[in-house]
């Protein structure tokens, strides 16, 4: 079993700069690869980022690309995703999850782990 727990969200303007952490515990990681997650009120819920324990692979959706990073302190166990130039339609829980593989697609419904989420709310 992993837990997850995210912390870091918040009320931000726009164009304004955040950072989430995702603390994991329970097991080895270092076959586990970590994604970012979020949904919006009404929307389902759509892949932000995700990379190998490693922190060697990384992968954005378009939305992001550019404006976040995802990265791993691996001593602390500890996933972040940066957060720049944000805008109002970055508003969303924000959920980190994970599974034993990264290849597998990013459907949320191919990930075994989830945190309990925080919430990001970006004023224009």
């Amino acid at each position: 079993q992993v837990q997850l727990v995210e912390s870091g969200g918040g009320l931000v303007q726009a164009g304004g700069s955040l950072r989430l952490s995702c603390a994991a515990s329970g097991r080895t990681f270092s076959r586990l690869a970590m994604g970012w997650f979020r949904q919006a009120p009404g929307k389902e819920r759509d892949f932000v980022a995700a990379c190998s324990w490693s922190g060697l692979s990384t992968d954005y959706s378009d939305s992001v690309k550019g404006r976040f990073t995802i990265s791993i302190a691996n001593a602390k166990n500890t996933v972040y995703l940066q957060m720049n130039s944000l805008k109002p339609e970055d508003t969303a829980v924000y959920y980190c999850a994970a599974r034993t593989s990264l290849s597998g697609g990013y459907q949320p419904g191919s990930w075994t782990y989830w945190g309990q989420g925080t919430p990001v709310t970006v004023s224009s």
